[in-house]
């Protein structure tokens, strides 16, 4: 896939919305100011805040026992991709490598991230993603301390 953008995972923050509150993960690119807020749910935002913190559960996490199935098949998390957005719907994909051989498997974007997180891999987002759904956030640019709920969430 052509025209991603390297993001990085600032952390997990409470929003307020119409309604009350919901949990989302921030992306910032690597090379900008763009960040990319998507709203998840509560389970995946404590693996996404776990793995961010490095907290290890006594026994393994959905994301963990997925983790640890694709390593035992002897393939590895290439990357992750949100890939397009659709009716306020995000899309994922989670690019594994088995043998030289590259598979594409679509996901939640909150799965593959979190599984991203445990593989040590990269996250991606499509330019056309970023260009329609990102925002400029000048308090969480390079120098500024992160205030979200990475640490808790």
């Amino acid at each position: 896939m052509k025209n991603l953008i390297e993001v990085e995972v600032k952390g997990v923050a409470v929003l307020r919305m119409e309604g009350g509150v919901g949990l989302a993960v921030i992306l910032k690119e690597k090379e900008g100011s763009r960040h990319l807020t998507i709203i998840i749910g509560p389970f995946e935002a404590k693996a996404i805040s776990m793995a961010l913190n490095g907290e290890v559960f006594s026994r393994p996490l959905t994301h963990d026992l997925l983790h640890e199935v694709i390593k035992t098949l002897g393939a590895t998390v290439e990357k992750v991709i949100v890939n397009d957005l659709i009716d306020g719907t995000y899309y994922a994909r989670i690019i594994l490598n088995h043998e030289g051989r590259m598979y594409s498997i679509d996901a939640r974007p909150s799965d593959s991230i979190a599984l991203a997180l445990r593989a040590n891999a990269p996250v991606f987002v499509s330019s056309h993603v970023m260009d329609v759904a990102s925002e400029y956030i000048p308090d969480l640019d390079e120098g500024s301390e992160w205030e979200g709920e990475g640490a808790e969430g």
